[in-house]
This record gives structure tokens, sequence and C-alpha cells, in this order.
């Protein structure tokens, strides 16, 4: 019988005891009478009867397959009565990605419909206000709603209120400290700020709470680094770049999209650590994986540096990348060319 190493983390909110107590029969009748006890989760393990909520900060499972989809099919079930919150589940062996699970309550209740609506108007930079109005609403509708602070905070750094920021995003850690969300969104206020230290230590805090499978991991190491470089902790970012780069994205995550951008941040750290020859091997990297879609890439000052880094290795090509990066219309490489002549 083939075991798969599951992941399982996440809360989800009831709201009242009755509504607690009804999930909760629910669940230990499906248990009983579908599926023979062949889940991965028993009640007893998630089920915060003071909270009126599951709540499951992570738990790990060797698991056969018919225990993971009997589990998601189980969550599947459930969600439809959860207020707020949210369930991410991994189904990985050797370290792969076979299958993963995400359940978040799509009811009609007020407070779920506010932070839906809400959460679409994010995507839109001019319904800022909008959006903010949405997640008030579902927060007066139910004031433990995590999520909708989370979100909140998201719009109030859009809007630069970021004294706001910080007290929703504190509020939605207090009601779920496990969220990885909320300390990403304290990192990149704190950054904001000024104040870099801070920021470095919640997004190491960010990391803590999610897993290497969630695209947030790898944004939260990537951001971590370049918190790194504004300090000139050339190292200290170099480690972080490193991890990223290791990794083997999915054409879905996000994060494929910064591969040339850390890969040229990765450049600029070992140019400051008088290691041009592997700077320039970086760079070479950053331009071979961009495309239209890179996020965060500048080619121009990509070749400007690798043509610099090739200059101090001793390496031949220097002026063509100061060339072409003044076709493109960099001054800096005019002035370069000029320099060399």
């Amino acid at each position: 019988m083939e075991l798969y190493k599951t992941i399982f983390s996440g809360r989800l909110e009831f709201g009242t005891q009755r509504s607690f107590e009804k999930v909760l029969n629910l669940y230990e009748h499906r248990l009983e009478n579908y599926y023979k006890n062949g889940i991965s989760l028993p009640a007893e393990e998630i089920f915060d009867a003071e909270n009126y909520s599951i709540d499951i900060p992570r738990k790990i499972v060797q698991s056969t397959e018919k225990n993971w989809k009997n589990t998601c099919n189980m969550l599947n079930y459930i969600v439809q009565y959860a207020i707020a919150g949210s369930l991410r589940a991994w189904m990985t062996k050797d370290g792969v990605l076979h299958d993963e699970l995400f359940v978040e309550p799509a009811s009609e209740k007020m407070a779920t419909l506010a932070y839906m609506k809400g959460r679409n108007l994010l995507s839109n930079e001019g319904k800022m206000e909008d959006a903010k109005v949405a997640f008030d609403r579902a927060i007066n509708k139910f004031e433990r709603h995590a999520m909708a602070y989370e979100r909140r905070g998201k719009v109030n750094m859009k809007l630069n209120n970021l004294d706001d920021a910080i007290y929703d995003y504190n509020k939605s850690i207090k009601i779920n400290p496990n969220a990885a969300e909320p300390y990403i969104g304290l990192a990149k206020v704190h950054y904001l700020k000024g104040d870099l230290e801070e920021s470095i230590k919640y997004f190491d805090l960010a990391t803590k709470k999610c897993i290497p499978h969630q695209p947030i991991y790898f944004k939260a190491k990537r951001m971590k680094g370049e918190c790194h470089i504004a300090l000139k902790q050339f190292d200290k970012a170099i480690f972080e770049f490193k991890l990223f780069l290791k990794r083997k994205f999915n054409p879905e995550n996000s994060n494929i999209l910064w591969i040339s951008n850390v890969y040229a941040s990765y450049g600029k750290c070992l140019m400051s650590m008088s290691d041009p020859e592997a700077a320039v091997e970086a760079f070479d990297q950053a331009l071979a994986a961009a495309t239209p879609k890179s996020l965060g890439f500048d080619k121009t000052e990509t070749l400007i540096l690798r043509g610099m880094a090739r200059k101090k290795a001793g390496i031949t090509g220097f002026a063509s990348d100061w060339q072409e990066a003044a076709i493109m219309g960099s001054s800096k490489a005019e002035e370069l060319l000029q320099t060399h002549k």
C-alpha cells in the first residue's frame, strides 16, 4: 500500500455555537458512516469548541491515496457551513507534489459575500475605497474575520494608510496566528516605513507559517533577500537567492516570473563581494531566463552590469553589452563606452 506525506493547514470559522455543533455532528456522522474512519483528520484533533472553529496550524500525516481523497471530500463538504477562513492541503511523495486542495466558504452569508466582493475589487487599483467598504462590512458582520482584516490591511497599504495597515495585519494575526499572509503584509509595511530589520523579521516569520509548496514561501525569500541587499548584507541575500533559484517552479507558480529578477540581484551581490566571474554567470542566467512576462527585471541595467563584471573579470564582450544597452537608450552605457575609448 503506497503511502504519501499529506500536509493540512488552515482555519474555518463557524461563528456560533449552534453552527459549530451542527458541523461537528455532521463530521462525526460522515466519518463513521461514509468513510469508516478512513480519513486523516480525527474530529478531536481539529475542532476548537472555544472559538467555534476548525483549527489546523499544521498537521502532517502519512496517508494512502484513498484516505487523502476521503479527507478532501470531507473538507469540501463542511466548508459550505463556514462563515470565514480557508483550508489548504498537499499530498507529496519524496518532495514531489502529487495533489493539492484549497477550500474556502462561498455561501450566501453576508460576511462571506462582503469579503468575496472586497477580494474581487482588490484587483482593480481604482476600486480600493470600495474594497475597503466591503471588508468593513465583512468585519462588521463577523468580527473574527481574520482574512478580511488581512485584505483590508492590503488596501490600507495601497492607500498609504500604513498605521491602519499595521493595525489590520496585527488584528488578523491575533485571530489566526498561523496564516502567512499578514506577516508578509507587515513585512511590506515596515519596508515602506524604512525599517528593514523589522521587515526581515516578518518575512522570516512568514516562511515559518507556510511550506515551500506555497508560492508565498519563496515570495518571502525573494523579498527578504532584497532587504538584505538594501542593508548591504550581501552574504545573507545570497543565501536567500540561492534557495529561490534552486527551486524548480511549476509553470503556474507566480514565482517563475521573478527568476530573471532574482538572478540579476544575485549577480549584484556577487559583484559587491568581488566575484565578477560568478556575477557574469548570474547575469547570463538572468538574461537567458527573461521573457516578456518577467517581473521586476531591467534588461538594460543587467546588460550594463554584465559588461562591468566582464571587464572586471577580464572577459571579452563587455563593450558589446554596453553598446546594446546604449541602443536601448541608456546614457549610463554611453558614458561607459566613452570612458572605455
